[in-house]
């Protein structure tokens, strides 16, 4: 009976989870410009190192309501990352001008807690198996309105969801250790973010390196996602036919300009209007990323690529800017309904100490005990606890890339 009884609350908790956001989001972003400070020092003359500015981001406009999927491509280096953490409020270095809006007010507090970003390298622990990850972040991340019971069973209902059951007392893996498949390690990450029922889901490449099966399985879970009234925003390489088809919306960058917004379904007959079509049938975004690298033939020609590129973009400006920024002013008077229950730390101190050290006990469970690796560890925490001690929030990507550094050199060592 009592086994009855926590299936029906699983079932009641992926129903609060996935079906429904707690506070829609309207994202939208206006006229980005960002740069970034290149100094190039002359060997010991760094008084007359020389600076230059250099433009990333090239005043990129567009609109996501709740329940979109909004895909940005382009070829690496056209910026779709760096849009990505601009509207994560995740940019620290450089200087970003324009305007991002969350239900038409800036980033605050309370609206970071609604916002899931999923990186593009999986950071998880490698000796912690799949429910493991998932219910220590549920510890974590879960405010304590939830009994302990309902946080793991919170956790077991997105392993269910998110179709992880059969491997969920698999340990996740890395480099040196055999875990789990790429593609289920992804929905791990996405799994993570999803604890907290986020209103508005970023992800960076979230099907790089997957096979094109996996990389659906993976997109079709977003969908469900966006279903319930959330917004998500993702950059992906070169999705196929079938991916490209499921997002509502396509961002095509290169170099920092927008070459084409819009319905991905609409994308094909938009170039062949401005006078580019491919000579034969192929996948829209293969084509879409041979124009954002210049190429709009079947022969490569070096002397066009410039010519292509300030053609696509004069293009998008006389043709999809205007009708890009009257839809943003369609939607200034609309109101969204919020729910702001949470608006203060999920959990205690004692609580956060507690669940780490729990957790780094288990991911050290293969390791044979020695007095000298528990006073390395315990001397490396002090460390760096005293470096971070009431440290500004802005730091919080110093202190990811402190620890990331932190774990490859204890690998190396192992």
């Amino acid at each position: 009976m009592a086994t009855i009884e926590a299936r029906m609350d699983a079932d009641n908790l992926q129903v609060d989870i996935f079906k429904e956001a707690t506070r829609p989001v309207i994202l939208k972003f206006e006229d980005i410009v960002y740069k970034i400070t290149i100094r190039n020092n002359q060997g010991f003359l760094r008084n007359r190192a020389k600076s230059e500015e250099k433009l990333i981001l090239k005043g990129m406009t567009g609109i996501v309501k709740p329940g979109e999927i909004l895909a940005m491509l382009g070829p690496s280096g056209s910026g779709k990352t760096t849009l990505l953490s601009a509207l994560g409020g995740r940019l620290v270095d450089g200087k970003l001008t324009g305007k991002i809006t969350y239900n038409n007010t800036i980033l605050s507090n309370s609206m970071k807690r609604n916002i899931g970003f999923v990186t593009q390298d999986d950071v998880l622990y490698p000796h912690l198996t799949v429910t493991e990850t998932l219910v220590f972040t549920a510890l974590l991340r879960l405010p304590n309105s939830l009994t302990t019971k309902e946080k793991i069973l919170q956790a077991e209902s997105v392993i269910t969801q998110l179709g992880l059951t059969k491997c969920k007392n698999g340990i996740i893996g890395g480099p040196f250790v055999r875990g789990i498949s790429g593609g289920e390690r992804k929905r791990v990450s996405i799994g993570q973010e999803m604890l907290i029922n986020p209103s508005l889901l970023l992800l960076d490449e979230a099907t790089s390196g997957l096979d094109s099966t996996t990389a659906q399985k993976i997109v079709s879970t977003l969908s469900e996602l966006a279903a319930g009234g959330r917004t998500i925003v993702m950059t992906i390489h070169q999705p196929s036919s079938r991916l490209f088809y499921m997002f509502h919306k396509v961002v095509l960058l290169c170099e920092g300009n927008a070459l084409y917004y819009g319905e991905g379904s609409r994308a094909m007959d938009y170039f062949k209007s401005v006078g580019y079509e491919p000579s034969l049938t192929m996948n829209p975004s293969e084509f879409m990323l041979d124009l954002a690298n210049g190429v709009a033939a079947d022969e490569y020609r070096e002397d066009q690529i410039n010519t292509i590129k300030q053609s696509l973009v004069s293009a998008y400006n006389i043709n999809l800017a205007d009708k890009v920024k009257l839809e943003l002013e369609e939607l200034i008077g609309i109101e969204v309904v919020e729910n702001r229950r949470s608006v203060k730390f999920a959990t205690t101190w004692w609580q956060q100490f507690t669940v780490l050290l729990n957790r780094g006990v288990k991911e050290r469970k293969h390791e044979s005990f020695s007095a000298l690796k528990v006073g390395q560890v315990l001397a490396v925490a002090l460390v760096c606890g005293l470096l971070w001690w009431q440290s500004n929030a802005d730091h919080v990507q110093d202190q990811m890339k402190m620890q990331s550094e932190m774990k490859n050199a204890n690998g190396d060592e192992k």
